[in-house]
């Protein structure tokens, strides 16, 4: 996405392990690292969240403007959508050609290789227009 080196340094020393100790009787044990992460519930958590969820709608607008593929439109007047994203879930929208599939299936794996999130094909599903034939 761009992000400078500085600035991805900075976010990955905010998500890194904390270093905690335990101090009993008032006295400070031997320190250990967390194993974790970050966690949900982490004030950072929702930006993160943010930062990547952004990945894939740029990779489809990006693709939507090199003509790479094509979206879905309401009337011939309208804009192109190329998708529409959720909470959790995303509708794509592309050609029914194998340059249009196979554009997106590039998209996807793009996308997985940057953030590291797969597509759950089992939980995915294609729909076709009733204007496409067999």
């Amino acid at each position: 996405m761009g992000f400078a080196d500085g600035f991805i340094d900075l976010i990955f020393r905010c998500i890194s392990p904390v270093q905690y100790s335990i101090l009993s009787y008032g006295e400070e044990g031997s320190s250990f690292r967390s194993t974790m992460g970050l966690r949900q519930g982490d004030p950072l958590s929702p930006y993160l969240f943010l930062f990547c969820g952004e990945g894939l709608p740029a990779l489809m607008r990006l693709a939507g403007q090199e003509n790479r593929i094509r979206g879905a439109k309401v009337s011939q007047e309208a804009p192109s959508i190329t998708h529409l994203m959720f909470a959790d879930d995303c509708i794509l929208f592309g050609d029914v050609s194998n340059r249009g599939i196979n554009v997106l299936k590039e998209i996807l794996k793009e996308y997985e290789v940057c953030s590291e999130q797969c597509v759950n094909f089992e939980k995915s599903t294609v729909f076709f227009s009733s204007n496409v034939t067999d």
